[in-house]
């Protein structure tokens, strides 16, 4: 149980947050619950796909836009579901520069270089400005996925821990496999609820501590220093948030997942699939309502029996580089079909699908090769209220920021820019962006 220090802190932690989700003891949580279950919430996933695509036949033609448009072979397997995307073209990120690095800026429209006296700079992504506002009321704020492959933040991804990248502009970590996902996600705690309050409590020790320690070093700093010290500030008081929603969910029972344990060992292809199953879950039990998923690249390939490293696919020419390229969209593609089949097979309450609610975005911040203009950009789904089943082709250079804006108002999310963007897409937007 709290010591009288422990619950002053608690309180006075939680009363820098919100008010009234600290109180669900008193029944706030069951409110909050009783309303989802008449009003199904906003959801949102990314799915990042580090290289690009094959841009002869994953893009429609810019000239075939509309709701018209043929269906390039690229995304053939996506038939069943093409009146429920919209590809976008013609996106980019002002400032990218990193021609091996297609997930580091991809959410965000960062300039690296936009701190003086840093080499690099980024900014908070897009899954984070979603997840401030509709991870209030679960148990995960938000959850980062990544491949189990080596290296995953070298060429193809580039720099970060997934996807995902906090209001500092700081990588966030991921899990790095759907078995400890899983776990995280669905598997009981061992430790007895009385233990766990007590480490918490141990840790919330040391986080004062240190801060003591800190502050009484504030003093006669450089402004550099100063600086350095107030980002860990910013730093310790992102702890205590967490420490404080964790505190909030220690005696409420993780839900039963709907799905069974996964096997360990999977790779590529079914640990993709595996993957999505997850996403599917853990939007089912409302368990978060914000994923990113930073996708596996050389390991797909070699599920696929391709040949060729993926650096040297991402080169491709006629030929068998350009095959393989086109067989890595082709076997993609067939996965996001899957994912978006279960999405609209499992329903909410109300009788409407998860699919209806969530926002799904498939890219890269790379085109094809190397280039970085004309974003590979997929949408789906009923979360941001956008205009699907059209191609737009939007003029070049348009901000990739611009449609992030637009899925984040469509979201319900306030906010008026983000990363680089100019206003919302005009031709994308519903009637609440």
């Amino acid at each position: 149980m709290f010591t009288a220090s422990s619950r002053r802190r608690f309180l006075k932690s939680a009363g820098t947050l919100l008010a009234l989700p600290t109180l669900e003891s008193l029944g706030f949580r069951r409110f909050a619950r009783a309303a989802a279950a008449a009003t199904p919430p906003k959801r949102m996933v990314c799915l990042g796909i580090g290289y690009g695509v094959t841009e002869e036949t994953w893009f429609p033609k810019a000239s075939d836009v509309g709701a018209g448009y043929t269906l390039p072979e690229g995304l053939a397997p996506l038939a069943r579901h093409k009146n429920d995307f919209t590809v976008v073209q013609g996106c980019s990120h002002r400032f990218a520069n990193n021609p091996h690095g297609g997930s580091t800026f991809w959410l965000t429209g960062a300039n690296p270089f936009g701190t003086a006296g840093q080499s690099f700079h980024n900014s908070i992504s897009m899954d984070q400005v979603a997840a401030a506002q509709l991870g209030r009321d679960t148990r995960f704020t938000s959850i980062q996925l990544n491949a189990s492959e080596p290296g995953m933040e070298g060429p193809g991804h580039g720099t970060g821990l997934s996807l995902a990248w906090d209001h500092r502009g700081k990588p966030m970590a991921g899990f790095n496999s759907p078995v400890i996902a899983f776990h995280r996600l669905f598997s009981a705690e061992d430790a007895p609820l009385e233990q766990r309050q007590k480490l918490l409590g141990e840790k919330r020790s040391v986080l004062d501590a240190v801060l003591e320690d800190a502050k009484s070093v504030q003093r006669g700093l450089n402004a550099a220093d100063a600086d350095k010290l107030d980002e860990y500030f910013q730093g310790v008081r992102d702890i205590e948030t967490r420490l404080s929603k964790e505190e909030r969910w220690l005696s409420e029972p993780k839900p039963k997942s709907p799905l069974p344990q996964p096997g360990e060992g999977l790779v590529g292809r079914d640990e993709v699939l595996l993957m999505y199953d997850i996403i599917v879950a853990a939007l089912q039990t409302d368990s978060t309502r914000v994923l990113t998923f930073r996708q596996p690249i050389q390991h797909l390939l070699t599920s696929l029996d391709i040949k060729v490293a993926a650096h040297d696919m991402s080169h491709y020419a006629l030929g068998p580089r350009m095959e393989a390229s086109k067989q890595r969209d082709r076997a993609q593609a067939e996965m996001l079909a899957t994912l978006i089949d279960k999405l609209k097979s499992t329903k909410e309450t109300d009788g409407s699908s998860l699919f209806d609610h969530t926002t799904v975005v498939f890219g890269s911040n790379l085109r094809s090769i190397h280039y970085l203009d004309n974003c590979p950009t997929l949408l789906a789904g009923g979360g941001a209220g956008i205009k699907l089943g059209q191609h737009l082709a939007m003029p070049k250079g348009t901000p990739l920021c611009n449609v992030w804006l637009t899925l984040l108002k469509g979201t319900g999310i306030d906010v008026e820019s983000h990363g680089d963007s100019t206003g919302v897409v005009k031709e994308l937007a519903g009637t609440t962006a």
